[in-house]
């Protein structure tokens, strides 16, 4: 069921809101978060879709926040547009629309507040264009957990960097969740023989993709050795931008080296190389992670405080 509501009010949209629940039930049984999304006025679909698919893990209150840019909305007439979506419309969470026009776009925190679930935490998710310090932010300031996508910004390394001079825990971002294949097959690697030391990396890919910078910082904090990044070309459209990790040791290279879109070439010295599985995630697989853990991923904090080291 879609509910849309034109020129309207936060109140007007929590009464909607009640009027739903003393229908249909207490939709808000069992939510345990408040999923928040900034995004820009038709952009709203793709983060919508995600959210849904990622509800049926995490049910939860979907609040989408859209707006036009500065220079756009500095011209528009003031107003909220509203949809409310449950039921079939809206996974296993409730989705809350709000497109905001001119001068309200400024208020994004007083426009969400009310409509937040009480005692749930909360998540803040710019799926596209990101704030300069997330957690300085309108909505930032509310959330328990920040995602952002340096991936998507225009200078995704400048991005990648600036998040690191700005940190706060409970930052993610999600160039990182796109690494947690690769780091799953690069442990179980290690952990067979030789159980010899590493004496050097490479990371080869897309050096403008965030995730190539990411991997090679962690494995120089795990392994503590120097990592090479090699420019690649031609990785899957979408992916981590990674075509391949190599590590150095005594009695030969270990490998894995992505051939297709979802399947990787695992080499070890003196074993049959073979296929592993290395498909590239979807947004809602990527979200949904992120959903999981909700306090600090201090891992991520290391390996993205030490992509700074390298300038």
């Amino acid at each position: 069921m879609i509910i849309r509501l034109s020129r309207t009010t936060t109140a007007e949209v929590q009464r909607r809101m009640l009027e739903i629940r003393d229908e249909g039930g207490v939709v808000a049984l069992g939510r345990v978060l408040t999923l928040v999304v900034h995004t820009q006025i038709g952009a709203e679909e793709e983060a919508i879709r995600a959210a849904n698919a990622a509800s049926r893990e995490h049910p939860m209150r979907v609040i989408v926040v859209s707006r036009n840019p500065d220079h756009v909305s500095a011209r528009e007439e003031p107003r909220l547009d509203a949809e409310l979506r449950v039921g079939a419309d809206a996974g296993a969470s409730e989705v809350v629309l709000l497109q905001c026009y001119g001068e309200i776009g400024s208020h994004l925190l007083g426009i969400v507040q009310g409509l937040l679930l009480p005692d749930a935490p909360v998540v803040a998710w710019w799926p596209s264009f990101m704030p300069d310090r997330p957690s300085g932010s309108q909505l930032g300031q509310i959330a328990q957990r920040r995602i952002t996508d340096s991936g998507k910004q225009k200078d995704p390394h400048g991005a990648l960097l600036s998040l690191a001079g700005c940190y706060t825990p409970g930052d993610t971002d999600l160039a990182w969740t796109r690494l947690t294949n690769w780091r799953g097959h690069l442990a179980a690697l290690l952990d067979q023989p030789p159980f010899e030391t590493v004496r050097s990396g490479l990371v080869s890919g897309d050096l403008s993709n965030p995730s190539v910078h990411l991997m090679a910082a962690w494995l120089e904090l795990r392994l503590g050795v120097t990592v090479e990044k090699h420019e690649a070309g031609d990785t899957p459209v979408g992916s981590s931008g990674l075509h391949a990790v190599e590590l150095h040791r005594e009695t030969g290279d270990s490998s894995l080296t992505r051939v297709r879109d979802s399947v990787g070439v695992l080499v070890q010295p003196g074993q049959p190389s073979h296929h592993v599985a290395l498909s590239t995630r979807g947004l809602e697989d990527q979200l949904a992670e992120e959903l999981r853990k909700l306090d600090a991923d201090d891992m991520y904090r290391q390996v993205l405080l030490s992509t700074l080291e390298e300038r």
